[in-house]
């Protein structure tokens, strides 16, 4: 309901109550009621009362008529309160949206150029705000924040393991959307199952379902005014330890947040391999998820098999279900295993993405799991550093070097690329 509407329901809403207020008589209505104006533009008339105050004779008629206009009254009292959170709510910047296997940015097909950014709850705004000029200098669109994290001893969750607000870190992820909302950034928000936690303390996880319910809830209603975010509902879903969730309840998950935000874009991440049609099912036609996050395997051979691969799911998405778009949210990394991937290792696989018809793809980083106190921490970690200042020089050239492999892409791909 727009403003207009609203002046027009409520100017006759308020005649309803005046003509209540007629028939039940001066002495029952209050004087205010009686001198109600009626629709914008025209003018109030007072009702004539004697100097004497009368019982009202509360017949049939006037029990009714008093009771609508009492009725009408809560009724009116709702619409201007709407009417006033619809006037003072921003308007959402950055809308992402989907067009047959591509993502979109306020309507325009756009590939999801992305970075991993996973403690960003713990970081100071000023290394946030400087970490954002420099993505965004270098053609990033998206970063991946968890809302279920916790490293190093020590836990940023915007929700606890129960599921509910946890501040001050709920407040930062709002802070955060907001303003990648007001610079045109998508957020990739994710959640964790962690069967380990416990109901009364966060350990970066989600203890069962019923807490996994309570933190979709929390989230939605937490970023509902923002449009520039979509929703992981369960990080490495499938896989069989503490991470791993249903695809039951995925799919009533999926259905809860369909409920509370119907235009929310909402996906749960695989671990570790690439998709078969019963996967692709399973997460299309039974979960009901808006597109494909496979987390691809971490080998040396991978880089060059992402083009055929991203082929090859997206036929199986054609076939069972029809066209969805393909986001790699989570690839290879370096510090994660003995093959330490280089900066072309990186950028072919984002060129296999492109060229596969991928809509996404992520530069993954993390801590350093060999060395000393596991540093650099990177995205892992943004407490004292922020990220800029813990990418390695291998890492700055796939920051450097990305925008130029989309712009060298899209030259020869029939999609309009971002």
């Amino acid at each position: 309901m727009n403003i207009n509407q609203f002046s027009w329901v409520s100017g006759n809403m308020t005649a309803i109550i005046r003509s209540a207020a007629v028939s039940i008589g001066p002495a029952a209505a209050p004087q205010h009621m009686l001198k109600w104006p009626l629709a914008a533009g025209k003018t109030s008339v007072p009702c004539q009362r004697s100097d004497t105050f009368q019982k009202c004779r509360w017949n049939g008629k006037t029990r009714v008529l008093g009771f609508m206009g009492m009725i009408c009254l809560c009724f009116l009292i709702r619409l201007q309160g709407y009417a006033a959170a619809q006037e003072t709510s921003p308007t959402p910047h950055t809308v992402l949206g989907i067009k047959q296997a591509r993502f979109t940015l306020n309507g325009q097909p756009t590939f999801l150029l992305g970075i991993s950014y996973y403690g960003a709850l713990g970081a100071p705004e000023e290394f946030i705000r400087r970490d954002l000029d420099d993505l965004q200098r270098h053609g990033f669109n998206w970063l991946r924040v968890w809302a279920t994290w916790s490293a190093f001893d020590h836990d940023v969750s915007a929700v606890d393991a129960r599921g509910a607000p946890r501040e001050p870190y709920l407040g930062k992820l709002q802070w955060f959307v907001s303003e990648c909302d007001r610079r045109g950034l998508i957020v990739d928000v994710t959640l964790t199952r962690n069967q380990q936690s416990t109901k009364r303390a966060s350990s970066g996880g989600l203890a069962d379902f019923p807490a996994h319910e309570r933190a979709v809830e929390t989230l939605i209603n937490a970023l509902r005014q923002h449009r520039n975010w979509y929703l992981d509902l369960a990080n490495e879903r499938d896989v069989r330890d503490a991470r791993y969730v249903s695809p039951a309840e995925l799919k009533s998950l999926r259905d809860l947040a369909r409920r509370l935000a119907p235009d929310l874009l909402v996906t749960a991440s695989f671990g570790g391999h690439d998709l078969t049609e019963s996967d692709v099912r399973e997460a299309l036609v039974i979960i009901g998820q808006d597109f494909l996050s496979p987390h691809r395997p971490r080998n040396p051979k991978s880089p060059s098999q992402t083009e055929a691969q991203t082929r090859d799911c997206l036929a199986l998405a054609k076939a069972v279900h029809g066209v969805a778009p393909m986001h790699y949210q989570e690839p290879f990394r370096r510090g994660y295993e003995p093959w330490q991937p280089t900066a072309d290792d990186f950028l072919t696989d984002l060129r296999g993405a492109l060229a596969g018809g991928a809509a996404g793809w992520c530069f993954h980083n993390g801590s350093e799991r060999a060395s000393q106190d596991n540093q650099p921490r990177r995205s892992f970690d943004l407490r004292a550093k922020r990220l800029f200042d813990q990418l390695d020089p291998e890492e700055q050239k796939v920051v450097s070097g990305a925008k130029m492999v989309i712009r060298n892409t899209a030259a020869s791909r029939p999609e309009p690329l971002r």
